[in-house]
């Protein structure tokens, strides 16, 4: 009896340790008979997952929760059931991204947090009972700003708030997969009993629009934060949408849940079905049930999976392997003779946070005095903030003129061979080359263009300099061979001078555009507008 109770006591000290200890994992279930050099008997590092929830309704209305641990994609990990051998542990890099999170969305920080054993029975967990801080969690009361384009040309910015009702901790559960083939659902059990964090929103949103903006921007500030990679294609972040209408002045509505929505396209187009769907069912006199549901991108419709548990089905009882989850709000609370390294403290937190989403927007414009619209575009895309700065470092061009290179031409050849900003065959300083000599007018706009397009196939060997020389690309420094060239096209579209002279000025740009293929693209463009038009006028006179 004394061995057992010291090996108890002994047990119950390392576990409590471990809240603070561990550095190198997250909220993960550590299995006891894992062998493998790679993870040293503990599943991968959390660099955060996310799920999330939401909530429409007649008047719509939405709830959000965010999921995932870090076992990274592609990559072969032990597997963990979360069964009868496996021993909870905790570490405080799991801590610190939930905290992180909290305070970027203005969330109060709870001293003190518990983890709850919430039981259902369902193939994805096989032990019966996940490990939670549902009832009891990290972070409460948030804050989402988010801003959204608006008016009619949308380039107007709305700025939005949506509420956040907590932030926990908790095990990840299996991942059902279908067989079509076989007609058979299958269960994925390798991420089971790995840690996730989940974020629940407040019934905020009334459309799948809003949903889908107010994800994006959370995916950006998760991202920014380094708690989620936030790539919702590989399972890094996932959205579970609540979604129920009602008639204005009646209460919400029935909700149904659809889970693990894997896009920020299928969300918004998610919601705004099952908000058709149940106002047909309301419409006709029916109910709807509180199930939880499946998006079918194929069909574009929700599919019923099973019927939704209530709290009381649960069976929530306090998890026995792990003591309370302890934050301290500055270190002058850590109590003494305690390791001041490992413990999580939020003021140290408070002063890591990065330039979020809308402050940075905020200051491109600000700044660089481009447009709200191409402030979302550059944020939007990892890494296109950093190349846009660097292009603006290395030449003399105005922030607006490099804008569009960047949101344009660059982020066209980026998407069409499906590749991030890190991976442009064209570096920030080859770039900034080519738009200082647009800028010193050696080259026309046209031929700046097909330069650009050059340097992508050949992937920088070539300078922008080279690429000139070589094709003789230069704008044409004899004006009598353009006078020469515009007379030819004005001789050869008398309809379109006829034009013209009756007032149509936009025939001008095909008069131009003509000139323009005479010489390759190598012609001055302003100065073939005012030869141009000094030929027309002088035939007039």
């Amino acid at each position: 009896m004394a061995a057992s109770s010291v090996t108890a006591r002994v047990r119950y000290k390392m576990i409590k340790r471990t809240l603070l200890l561990c550095p190198n994992a997250s909220c993960t279930i550590r299995r006891l008979n894992v062998e493998s050099s790679r993870y040293d008997g503990q599943l991968q590092s959390w660099k955060a997952w996310s799920d999330w929830r939401s909530t429409p309704r007649f008047k719509p209305a939405q709830k959000f929760s965010p999921t995932r641990p870090s076992t990274s994609f592609r990559l072969p990990i032990p597997l963990c059931l979360s069964s009868t051998p496996l021993c909870p542990v905790l570490n405080r890099r799991c801590v610190e991204a939930a905290v992180m999170t909290g305070l970027a969305l203005n969330c109060r920080i709870n001293a003190k947090s518990f983890f709850d054993r919430k039981h259902y029975f369902y193939a994805d967990l096989p032990a019966g009972y996940q490990i939670t801080q549902q009832r009891r969690p990290v972070a409460v009361d948030g804050l989402l700003h988010y801003s959204v384009l608006g008016g009619k040309k949308r380039n107007q910015v709305l700025r939005k708030n949506i509420r956040i009702k907590q932030i926990q901790l908790e095990q990840d559960s299996g991942k059902s997969l279908h067989d079509d083939a076989r007609g058979q659902t299958l269960v994925d059990l390798n991420r089971a009993g790995v840690g996730l964090m989940e974020l629940v929103m407040e019934p905020d949103m009334t459309c799948g629009e809003e949903a889908a903006a107010a994800v994006r921007e959370l995916q950006l500030i998760l991202q920014a934060l380094g708690t989620c990679q936030g790539n919702m294609s590989e399972g890094q972040l996932r959205v579970d949408a609540n979604v129920s209408v009602h008639r204005p002045g009646e209460p919400l509505g029935v909700r149904t849940e659809v889970k693990n929505i894997n896009s920020v396209r299928y969300l918004a187009r998610a919601i705004d079905y099952e908000i058709r769907r149940q106002i047909d069912v309301v419409r006709r006199g029916g109910s709807v049930r509180n199930e939880t549901r499946a998006y079918d991108s194929k069909s574009g419709t929700t599919v019923a999976m099973r019927d939704k548990e209530g709290l009381q089905d649960y069976r929530f009882m306090p998890e026995p392997n792990l003591p309370p989850l302890i934050v301290y709000e500055d270190p002058s609370r850590i109590p003494s003779g305690a390791d001041v390294r490992q413990a999580v403290v939020v003021q140290s937190l408070r002063a890591k946070l990065p330039e979020l989403p809308g402050v940075r927007r905020d200051r491109l414009v600000e700044t660089y005095d481009v447009l709200p619209e191409h402030s979302f575009t550059l944020l939007n895309e990892e890494g296109l903030v950093e190349y846009f700065e660097s292009v603006l470092k290395a030449t003399s061009r105005e922030p607006r003129k490099v804008i569009g290179w960047v949101t344009n031409e660059l982020l066209a050849f980026l998407k069409q061979q499906d590749l991030n900003v890190s991976q442009s065959h064209v570096s920030p300083s080859s770039m900034a080359q080519l738009l200082e000599l647009l800028e010193a007018g050696s080259i026309s706009s046209s031929v700046a263009k097909q330069v650009f397009q050059e340097m992508w196939r050949c992937s920088g060997a070539k300078t922008a300099s080279q690429i000139i020389h070589e094709q003789d690309l230069s704008l044409i420094s004899d004006m009598e061979q353009v006078h020469v060239i515009c007379a030819k096209v004005l001789d050869s579209h008398p309809h379109e001078v006829q034009a013209f002279r009756a007032g149509n000025k936009k025939v001008l740009n095909k008069l131009m555009g003509s000139v323009q293929k005479e010489t390759k693209g190598r012609a001055d463009p302003v100065a073939v507008r005012k030869i141009l038009q000094d030929k027309i006028s002088e035939t007039m006179s």
